[in-house]
């Protein structure tokens, strides 16, 4: 293990199980560019508190920038020995810049850097995420556009129910995306990345003074064992993983032979290693898999909080990898599906022998009652019979003879009923 930020207590080395079963360096150098830029904030603050002489602050800050210059071009390296990027950074630093390194550590503790380097990692992969949510929308909106006339079955418990514009169809999903992407907003809005908290309790400098810099701590305990935001962020990115999953169980089941209504790109799609015939939807089928490892996450995080006393507690290590897997997951899958989406085909002809389903337009029928001024509880039991009679019998609706459609109420009139029986009729006449 490498050089600690801790240890003087201690007279025994680490036992190397412990060292390998507590240390988190494997995941948590994802926050190495926001360990930095806190570090660097810091270094500020120690300066205009007298801690550090205006070049021992120089200096740290051209070490720290070194350091980030390392990260960007690739230079960077891991060294799985390190306990946490915070060591890591730190030992890093003691390399490049000598002894004033220990200074760095001045009235800080790694429990409120990592909420620091943890919020600031959230506040600059959501505008990110927006971003992709955003092309998602809009690809959707250039589909229901490309397809705005073609009319198709809305179903209710999967079976077909009254037509809808398929436009109002995708539509749905697009309201989706846009209260995800609201929700996401409104949480970035009320991350405040702190400083100053210390270990829990404070430290001798007033950081009201330097509030300029980072968001004043309003409440040290609470600045160091809040994890409300990364709770809510797995929470919201869980509930946009549960609408590409609708999405794509839409679309697994409008691609098979038994509705055809969609055609996927072959670029989109995979085989079978036995049977050649087969174009599997996997990329749909996997992103409806992950919202389960999305729901995980969110639990875990949940669970792991639940009887945390105050303040920090290791726990709160676990805290990284679920947050990091979900904003990886929930980004691939916004930009392979925007890519899918712009290849899809629709087959008109076949969703137009699905409209023929007289079943379709019993609702229609039974507006077509009210507006006679029958009853809609009574309206709807006398359609509810003639769709019966219908199956029952084996003869359409829009064959029976007039003579035949009165015995169900003498409201009707063949020339009038037949005409319901039209898509373009059915959703005009819906407001």
């Amino acid at each position: 293990m490498a050089k600690k930020l801790w240890g003087g207590r201690f007279s025994k080395k680490t036992d190397p199980l412990v060292e390998e079963f507590t240390k988190s360096i494997q995941y948590d150098y994802k926050l190495a560019v926001y360990d930095i830029a806190g570090s660097i904030a810091h270094v500020e603050i120690l300066k205009k508190a007298g801690y550090l002489t205006s070049a021992e602050a120089s200096k740290l800050v051209r070490g720290l920038q070194s350091i980030y210059h390392n990260i960007k071009d690739g230079s960077f390296a891991l060294d799985t020995a390190s306990e946490d990027v915070h060591t890591r950074v730190q030992n890093l630093l003691e390399k490049k810049i000598g002894a004033v390194a220990f200074k760095l550590h001045t009235a800080r503790s790694r429990n409120d850097q990592v909420a620091f380097d943890m919020k600031l990692y959230c506040e600059m992969m959501i505008p990110a995420l927006l971003g992709e949510l955003t092309q998602l929308t809009g690809t959707l909106c250039v589909l229901a556009g490309k397809y705005k006339q073609v009319i198709m079955p809305g179903f209710t418990h999967l079976q077909h129910a009254q037509p809808v514009y398929l436009k109002e169809y995708i539509g749905a999903y697009v309201q989706m995306l846009k209260r995800d992407s609201a929700r996401l907003d409104h949480i970035a809005k009320n991350i405040r990345p702190t400083l100053g908290a210390g270990a829990l309790a404070g430290t001798p400098i007033d950081s009201s003074k330097y509030k300029g810099m980072v968001e004043v701590t309003v409440n040290s305990l609470d600045a160091v064992s809040d994890r409300d935001f990364v709770i809510e962020i797995i929470s919201a990115l869980s509930i946009v993983a549960m609408h590409l999953s609708r999405l794509a169980e839409d679309l697994i089941i409008w691609s098979s032979k038994e509705f055809d209504f969609v055609e996927i790109d072959e670029a989109f799609c995979t085989g079978s290693s036995l049977m050649p015939q087969k174009k599997n939807p996997d990329v749909l089928e996997l992103i409806r898999g992950y919202a389960g490892r999305l729901y995980g996450n969110l639990v875990s995080v949940l669970t792991m909080m639940k009887g945390l006393p105050l303040t920090y507690n290791r726990d709160m290590q676990l805290d990284k990898e679920p947050l990091f897997n979900s904003f990886e997951i929930v980004s691939s899958e916004l930009k392979v599906l925007a890519g899918l989406i712009k290849t899809l085909k629709f087959n008109s002809d076949k969703i137009e022998e699905h409209l023929k389903d007289e079943s379709l337009y019993a609702t229609d029928i039974v507006y077509y009652l009210v507006d006679k001024k029958v009853p809609f509880k009574t309206a709807h039991t006398i359609v509810g019979k003639l769709v019966k009679y219908s199956l029952d019998n084996d003869i359409l609706i829009k064959d029976m003879p007039e003579s035949l459609l009165k015995k169900f109420s003498d409201k009707f009139v063949k020339k009038e009923v037949i005409k319901l029986f039209d898509p373009l009729v059915s959703v005009r006449s819906k407001k």
